[in-house]
């Protein structure tokens, strides 16, 4: 896996694996007996298909003994290297790298996806108190004095080396985060750093353990059916599962989602429910046991001073020079690219809703009202409905979850790069709602397994992600275990599982990222799959978005759930230029996130503002950015901003904007050179899903695209080039 590539408790703790066999080869310390049998499960590679962990056989008592196992076994190895009486060169040293700590990856990797989809007491325990330690066991080798001084030996001599384009690419990239990490700080300086490094970790990992608390204990309870008016049985059927799996039967219980707004906020016609979920879910993290405001101070806080101990003038400045943006300015001023449009088209969009709203008051009991940011769902979809003669209910019948996951994700990765999946059930699940499946190439060749969690649960975190069990690697032969989650309501049993529209994009752009790591071909894992700057690991994601309206594609997967016909093409005309409104919402709620997370973190640490001012803080840096309408809250409030507190995105939030330019392109792209082909799939394949990081990104966008990204097509699509 990679070498700690960045730095949070879930995504951050990706430890040195594989790479090329050396010409020189060191033999690596044996573990001792002890080590092995500390290790219970994880001692050795699973020898079930294609690596997949033996979840039967792993007990929550594993975890603790074996990651102590697998850094003690690391600490040796690495101990060698530093240690090695021959002169440094590219195989015993950066290679040997490569291959240490495998036992520890094993772990890790299982570990994390648990607490993200399964957590407990037991394994959130177990996490408090690995968090610092796990930061230590990164610092103690990118802090090795001696083992830096054989990399920066062998960088000094890289021209003379001869080494191919792969092997340049991963004695530069070592080199950079060696010294970003601060391996050449003074003694002082590096036990300062590794203080820091400790707390951050433990602080990230209580941020993201309390959010999953407060969002769980923000749920919001409905005690009367008739509140309910407007949700579809699917949904209300959800909420009384939901509240009977807490012992609440005969009651409904609306779970929230990480994001600001909550889904059922589009259907409810009870306008004092909407209100109550809205401040249930903006409340999340703000005052009694779930309060997250002062975790939130000391992050900033440390983050600054770690930045400044580095060299660097801000966070921001630190964690962008490892991006392909570069610089707080370049983020910048792509925000000043993409603000106006979209606050534009919000603001139209506002107007079109207050027109509904004034105009059903004369027959409403309540009378007129101003648009608040819990109406603007519901209102939107009235004006879908007059505008446009759409209405969401009507598409759902068509999106049942197997037949979107089959005959449209499925369908079109086959369609694009002739692969194929085949259902396993002879393997075990950590969660038995979870799916196996199993991929081959076009010529029928093992390519890896695709597991799909898509069910919510109160001990699963929100949202959806792509992470893997197993990374690619060309050296040992490993081909990739990824796992696709999202967050579908579940409904009772024998009821359909219908999708909005919404959700139907999700399992396309989360499908992506499995197809960047199911398609790597890297030799370094360092360098394979997903392992790339975060403004470039949502652009194969959300390129594989734009199949999910793919005619072809659509028409394959979009048949009622009951009588099997297909959904009208007027009426999925009808869903398309309805996204249209709506596109400035859900801009603008992403950018004020997005500049949040900026605002964050470009502050000095005397600036961190103390627990009680979090809030303040937030609500002038959206006013400065220019981005504070109310009608529109940000996408995540800082009290529950995951991403930017406990999973890795600290001032990279803009990513996805920025990688949207580039998937935009590519569809532009692929529409000019004929559209949904196997030739199209097999070039992007070649130029930029199997590359990873094997050589910087930027150039595999333009050795495809042909020149430099283009925000003209991002703005056509997201609708907002003026109207």
């Amino acid at each position: 896996m990679p070498l700690f590539r960045y730095v949070s408790p879930f995504a951050a703790l990706v430890l040195m694996a594989c790479a090329q066999a050396p010409m020189t080869p060191m033999t690596p310390p044996a573990p001792t007996p002890a080590v092995r049998q500390a290790a219970g499960p994880f001692a050795a590679p699973s020898t079930l298909a294609y690596g997949l962990p033996d979840f039967h056989a792993i007990k929550d008592s594993d975890f603790l003994p074996a990651f102590e196992a697998g850094m003690a076994e690391q600490r040796l190895e690495v101990s060698a290297i530093a240690q090695n009486p021959q002169a440094p060169t590219f195989d015993n040293t950066l290679v040997a790298l490569e291959r240490s700590g495998q036992l520890l990856d094993r772990v890790r990797k299982v570990f994390f996806n648990y607490t993200s989809s399964i957590s407990n007491p037991t394994l959130e325990k177990v996490e408090k108190e690995m968090a610092p330690r796990l930061a230590a066991h990164r610092d103690a080798i990118y802090l090795d004095a001696g083992l830096f001084a054989r990399i920066e030996a062998i960088y000094a001599q890289r021209a003379a080396l001869g080494l191919d384009a792969e092997a340049r690419q991963l004695l530069e990239r070592d080199y950079i985060d060696f010294v970003r990490a601060g391996a050449r700080l003074s003694d002082a300086d590096k036990t300062q750093l590794r203080a820091l490094n400790e707390q951050l970790a433990t602080l990230s990992t209580r941020f993201r353990q309390t959010v999953l608390k407060a969002s769980k204990d923000g749920a919001v309870l409905v005690t009367s059916a008739a509140e309910l008016d407007g949700l579809s049985p699917e949904q209300i059927g959800a909420a009384a599962a939901a509240a009977e799996s807490r012992g609440m039967a005969g009651k409904w219980l609306i779970a929230l989602q990480n994001t600001t707004i909550q889904p059922p906020l589009a259907d409810l016609k009870n306008r004092g429910l909407r209100e109550r979920i809205f401040r249930a879910s903006v409340a999340r993290g703000l005052g009694g046991d779930d309060d997250t405001t002062g975790t939130i101070a000391q992050i900033i806080s440390i983050r600054a001073r770690r930045a400044q101990l580095l060299g660097y003038a801000s966070h921001a400045a630190y964690a962008l020079a490892g991006e392909s943006a570069g610089s707080p300015e370049a983020v910048s001023k792509m925000f000043a690219s993409v603000v106006p449009p979209a606050l534009a088209a919000a603001h139209r969009e506002a107007a079109d809703i207050q027109e509904v709203i004034d105009r059903q008051a004369a027959s409403a009991p309540a009378g007129a009202f101003e648009l608040q940011a819990w109406d603007w769902a519901f209102y939107a979809e009235q004006v879908r409905k007059a505008h446009y003669d759409f209405d969401a209910e009507q598409v759902r019948p068509y999106f049942e979850l197997d037949r979107v996951l089959k005959d449209g994700v499925f369908y079109a990765a086959h369609e694009l790069y002739g692969i194929t999946f085949t259902e396993r059930t002879d393997l075990p699940v950590y969660e038995p709602s979870v799916r196996i499946f199993e991929v081959r190439d076009a010529d029928g060749a093992p390519l890896a397994l695709f597991l799909a969690d898509y069910f919510a649960r109160d001990n699963k975190q929100g949202g959806a992600w792509s992470s893997p069990f197993v990374s690619q690697s060309g050296l040992l032969d490993r081909k990739a275990v990824v796992c696709n989650n999202l967050n579908i309501p579940k409904p009772k049993p024998g009821q359909a599982v219908l999708l909005s529209f919404d959700e139907v994009t999700t399992m396309f752009h989360e499908m992506g990222h499995a197809l960047h790591a199911i398609f790597s071909q890297a030799r370094y894992p360092s360098l394979g799959g997903t392992s790339v700057p975060r403004d470039f690991v949502e652009y194969p994601s959300q390129f594989n978005e734009m199949w999910a309206r793919e005619p072809k594609v659509l028409a394959h997967f979009a048949r009622h759930y009951q009588s099997g016909a297909a959904m009208p093409a007027a009426l999925f005309e009808k869903v398309l230029a309805a996204q249209k409104f709506g596109q400035g919402y859900a801009t603008t709620e992403y950018l004020a996130a997005a500049m949040l997370d900026q605002s964050w973190h470009v502050i000095r640490a005397d600036q961190a503002p103390a627990a009680d001012q979090v809030m303040a803080f937030e609500a002038q840096a959206l006013h400065q950015g220019g981005i504070d309408y109310p009608p529109v809250p940000p996408r995540y409030h800082s009290a529950y901003f995951s991403h930017i507190f406990s999973s890795g995105y600290s001032a990279s939030y803009y990513a996805y904007m920025w990688s949207e330019v580039l998937a935009r392109d590519t569809g532009q792209w692929f529409m000019d050179h004929g559209g949904m082909t196997r030739a199209n799939g097999d070039v992007f394949r070649a130029k930029v899903l199997s590359r990873g990081r094997t050589r910087e990104p930027e150039a595999s966008f333009e050795d495809l695209y042909g020149k430099a990204p283009d925000f003209g097509p991002l703005l056509d699509y997201r609708g907002l080039l003026p109207r």
